[in-house]
């Protein structure tokens, strides 16, 4: 397979949109209030007809505090297989809706598996501004 050159994807780019359907852990980036970046591992699960991606937290962890904290707040999202890569960026809010929590959690079910219960749990909704990648 051709290497492509690092470029920005469309979020209907069926190649793109396969790299966020297989799965694989990604790491989330959001900013502190005092500047400085927070990262770590998270499962993301992209939906593409609503330019959005979304995942799970607890209500208290540190990368909700942070969203909450710093508006608006942008959060980058990246994952990578060996030499292929794709990343999103985007604004993120905390969702407590019941139904959308629920529904995140099915999405998230369908690229990972059904999350544990957890009486905290929360959904981060990321409105998709910026896609790249390197993608085969």
């Amino acid at each position: 397979m051709a290497c492509m050159t690092r470029r920005t994807f469309t979020l209907t780019d069926p190649a793109y949109v396969e790299f966020w359907r297989e799965r694989r852990h990604c790491t989330v980036t959001t900013q502190r209030p005092d500047g400085s970046l927070h990262v770590t591992p998270m499962g993301v699960v992209l939906e593409p007809e609503a330019n959005a991606a979304w995942a799970l937290t607890s209500r208290n962890s540190v990368k909700a505090r942070n969203i909450r904290a710093v508006q608006p707040a942008w959060v980058a999202v990246g994952q990578v297989e060996g030499r292929w890569w794709a990343s999103l960026e985007g604004t993120a809010e905390i969702v407590e809706d019941p139904d959308q929590v629920a529904a995140a959690c099915a999405r998230y079910a369908e690229r990972y598996r059904t999350p544990r219960p957890n009486p905290d749990r929360v959904a981060v909704r990321i409105s998709v501004t910026r896609t790249l990648g390197n993608l085969p």
